[in-house]
């Protein structure tokens, strides 16, 4: 049992819901086999009372926290620092307190490439597919960039937002093409692409049943092509059920969880976190 204290640390994550937030579970883990002085709370934020909030979390010493929706984007306007990243991206995952404000970066970048580095492939030659243009989408646009991707294809259902997403690249500091695509167009996409990533909340728990790919367009997907949902729970999701059955190389949302909070955790504590017991705690959280 983790002995909390007047000395102890605080760190946390906010975000509207946060209740379903497996963060305190592997950060924890990692704070007890340390044996360092913190605790990681879950700390619901709603919209409305976020300045108040961060206003509150200078007042107490909060160390840092993470960040989670809704408030990735609008964290950006309480920051005195934004790293370059983060800054491309367009979203702030993992804050920390200096002398000089509040800093602020995007972990989930490093996260969702740590998984992929595993693969031994030329990324500049690999064509990439992303399902959904929202947050998660632009963190996986700037981690295939920084893997050495050329060209991504990007599909969707709205022709405006996928209009306004491509344009939102215009001016960023990538070496890379973005195509945006309509959802008519996936079956073709699919048979073409060396890795699909689900960056929708489609088959999330509790609609487990779902996918963002229907049956007949998943049986386009080359054998030996990487399936990478961003989703955790269930494990694995009908998207990955059937890739599998495709004989593609099926990635959960677990990995990059983990790998984005490791990256957080040196941040905040300045030491390397035990990976594997950060991992093992929330496989056993989730009866893997």
């Amino acid at each position: 049992m983790q002995l909390i204290k007047g000395t102890t640390k605080l760190l946390g994550v906010i975000g509207d819901p946060i209740e379903h937030s497996l963060s305190p579970v592997m950060h924890n883990a990692a704070i007890a086999a340390l044996g360092i002085d913190y605790v990681y709370l879950p700390l619901p934020v709603k919209m409305a009372d976020l300045s108040i909030a961060i206003a509150g979390f200078k007042a107490i010493g909060l160390e840092g926290f993470s960040v989670t929706i809704p408030h990735k984007q609008t964290i950006l306007s309480f920051l005195s620092e934004v790293s370059a990243v983060a800054k491309v991206v367009g979203a702030v995952n993992t804050v920390w307190r200096t002398d000089s404000g509040w800093h602020g970066t995007n972990t989930d970048v490093e996260g969702f490439i740590a998984p992929l580095q595993a693969h031994n492939r030329d990324w500049s030659q690999i064509t990439p597919l992303i399902i959904g243009h929202g947050g998660a989408a632009r963190a996986v646009i700037v981690g295939l960039t920084q893997l050495g991707c050329t060209e991504i294809h990007v599909v969707g259902r709205d022709v405006q937002k996928l209009s306004q997403f491509q344009q939102s690249w215009v001016n960023a500091p990538l070496p890379i093409t973005i195509n945006v695509h309509l959802w008519e167009q996936l079956p073709d996409l699919i048979s073409q692409a060396d890795l699909v990533v689900n960056a929708t909340p489609i088959g999330m728990y509790p609609n487990v049943e779902q996918c963002p790919i229907d049956n007949a367009a998943m049986q386009k997907l080359k054998e030996g092509a990487i399936a990478y949902d961003l989703i955790y729970t269930p494990n694995p999701t009908q998207f990955l059920q059937q890739a599998k059955q495709q004989n593609a190389i099926a990635i959960d949302g677990l990995e990059m969880l983990v790998q984005q909070g490791v990256a957080a955790f040196k941040i905040w504590v300045g030491e390397e976190p035990p990976v594997d017991i950060m991992r093992h705690s929330l496989q056993q959280h989730l009866g893997l």
